[in-house]
């Protein structure tokens, strides 16, 4: 049975039991999740979501404004405007029983922080019916809307509130302009789309958005597009020519993600549909991170007590236009995983990960449906050649300051030969993360900093059959310099005013790249049959790279997600050989609304 098949027909079987929902997803690596992360490790307490997993619920997010905004704890202004803008940004949400509750739902009560003084301090609490979230305190109405219908809250361009339904469309918009002073043409990018986002019933809810894009990437970005025949996070493309902005080597793509949710029961939720998924607390992910295209999948968490089981399962593409050109349809495979956190205190989280990629001629193994089952027990059962990782992380918050957190990974290894022989065997395939984040850093407060190790072994993530590699579109499912690699990075945001952020990262990268005659284990695409040797490697091995990146962002928001960018990019790479160094330095500037900056940081 395919999983075409096979997915409606679960989905079929599980409708009948629906019950409360928890809304569409805010996007990953936007405004949001660096609220969240600064705001619950302030805050010290036990929230309802766990940081790891991304994308963040709406009614997670809402949820979670409204119980710091309830608590007697010391927030500063800025923290203040940070809760304001999670509000804003989830407004469908405003009412809050035991779980995240629409504006189709009434009676509920709501809490709020009121003034007392002069020096509007808040210090007490007032408590009230609401019979919807327009009604509801937290709910805050533009002074003058746009012709009436359009912009009635700040955070929306059009929205409805009625008593079984709940709509918010959004226009997207990401245009940037730069010069790189090594190359004539321009970097460019104009990217176009809508956004629509809405609940039935408070028992389904749906996404969906579409984003239309013309660029010209910088030339590092372009070495990469040719090499893969696929845009970084975004997959196909056609080739772009404009002489309006003398760009004649540009992409031209067309980008989607939509999909349907409800739950099963108050504790355990489904989604189905087509995007990305992020598992991690750092900038990078060595289990899955959101660097590859909008894939197909199921998925399924569940909520209860100190637990969140995530399940996922999706069809990726075995192939790019580079191994498949015209008109043909890409050959697939197939990903499961699970990842089960546990919070024993509040400022600890212990999370296990395994996943399993494999190739079945476009064929859903059904022995994978099973979602509480150790996987390697199936791929064992099975005889199969399946690629099996497994993975363990952590994170722990500390005087209300910091998070210290890290991941460790596991594709394959040889006990004997990884801690007694120690010959480079080259089956220890594993790598490992650890990173800290420190918040109001010196006291100063919204002075944020965060560094982060990343360190991947050769081979980790291959697998003998190239089709069932850690990829989808022959990008990377977990970190973008895929295997090989040491990497150290570091990043400051500090706003400079309220509306005025400024943003600044440094990455040193190492990577051991292949020479044209043997596959030193840092290309995933490739299967490791025809490996270097058995004996003797070792992480970097290969022609080495070292690549230096520096970045300067500073963003004004000109009204409420809507920003005007200005940034200042800078990447060296030096390799052991030297037709292979390449520099890129370039000022780029634009708008953005309603989207966040995606970096191509490799």
């Amino acid at each position: 049975m395919t999983i075409a098949r096979a997915l409606p027909l679960l989905m079929l079987l599980l409708l009948p039991q629906l019950l409360d929902a928890q809304g569409s997803a805010s996007p990953i690596g936007g405004y949001a999740d660096h609220l969240v992360d600064r705001l619950s490790v302030k805050s010290g307490l036990a929230t309802r979501h766990f940081n790891s997993l991304r994308p963040y619920l709406r009614g997670d997010l809402a949820t979670l404004a409204i119980q710091l905004d309830t608590q007697d704890l010391a927030w500063t202004p800025r923290d203040r405007f940070d809760l304001q803008h999670l509000l804003l940004d989830n407004n469908e949400w405003l009412v809050q029983g035991a779980l995240p509750t629409t504006i189709a739902q009434s009676g509920q009560r709501v809490y709020r922080r009121v003034y007392v003084d002069s020096s509007q301090t808040f210090y007490t609490l007032e408590a009230r019916p609401s019979a919807a979230s327009t009604e509801s305190p937290y709910y805050q109405r533009s002074s003058k809307p746009l012709l009436k219908y359009f912009y009635r809250s700040p955070a929306n361009f059009f929205e409805i509130d009625e008593k079984f339904f709940h709509l918010r469309i959004n226009p997207i918009l990401n245009i940037r302009y730069g010069r790189d002073g090594n190359v004539d043409d321009p970097i460019f990018y104009n990217r176009r789309g809508v956004e629509l986002r809405g609940g039935i019933d408070d028992r389904i809810y749906f996404y969906t958005n579409i984003l239309e894009t013309q660029a010209r990437f910088p030339e590092y970005v372009r070495e990469r597009i040719g090499l893969e025949s696929a845009v970084p996070g975004a997959g196909f493309y056609k080739n772009y020519q404009s002489s309006v902005f003398n760009i004649d080597q540009g992409q031209d793509f067309l980008l989607s993600q939509g999909y349907l949710g409800f739950h099963l029961s108050p504790h355990v939720g489904v989604q189905f549909g087509h995007g990305r998924n992020f598992i991690g607390n750092g900038y990078r992910s060595l289990f899955l991170s959101d660097y590859a295209n909008n894939y197909f999948y199921l998925k399924l968490n569940t909520r209860v007590w100190k637990f969140h089981y995530q399940n996922i399962f999706a069809e990726l593409n075995a192939e790019s236009l580079r191994d498949n050109p015209g008109n043909n349809v890409l050959d697939r495979k197939y990903m499961v995983a699970h990842y089960l956190t546990y919070r024993p205190i509040p400022q600890l989280r212990l999370g296990i990960f395994e996943t399993v990629i494999y190739h079945r001629e476009g064929q859903f193994e059904l022995q994978y449906l099973n979602p509480v089952i150790l996987y390697r027990t199936i791929e064992q059962g099975l005889d199969s050649p399946d690629n099996i990782l497994i993975g363990l992380d952590f994170a722990y918050d500390f005087f209300k300051t910091g998070q210290l957190y890290g991941q460790l990974m596991l594709d394959e290894f040889v006990f004997n030969e990884l801690l007694v022989e120690r010959r480079g065997w080259w089956a220890n395939k594993y790598g490992f993360q650890l990173g800290i984040k420190y918040f109001d850093a010196l006291g100063i407060d919204h002075l944020d900093l965060q560094a982060e190790i990343n360190v991947v072994r050769p081979y980790t993530y291959q697998h003998r059959d190239s089709a069932s590699n850690y990829t989808h579109t022959v990008q990377s499912l977990a970190h973008p310099l895929g295997a090989n690699f040491r990497e150290f990075l570091v990043q400051l945001r500090y706003p400079i005013l309220d509306r005025l952020v400024l943003n600044t990262r440094l990455i040193l990268a190492q990577q051991g790249e292949d020479d044209g005659s043997f596959n030193y284990g840092g290309d995933l695409i490739l299967d490791y049959g025809n490996r270097r040797d058995n004996f003797g490697n070792e992480t970097l091995q290969g022609v080495r790279s070292d690549i230096v990146i520096a970045g300067i962002d500073l963003s004004y928001q000109l009204f409420h997600n809507v920003f005007i960018d200005l940034s200042y990019f800078y990447r060296n790479k030096t390799s052991q050989e030297s037709v292979r160094d390449r520099t890129d330095a370039f000022i780029e500037g634009g708008i953005r609304m309603n989207i966040n900056q995606r970096r191509l940081d490799f």
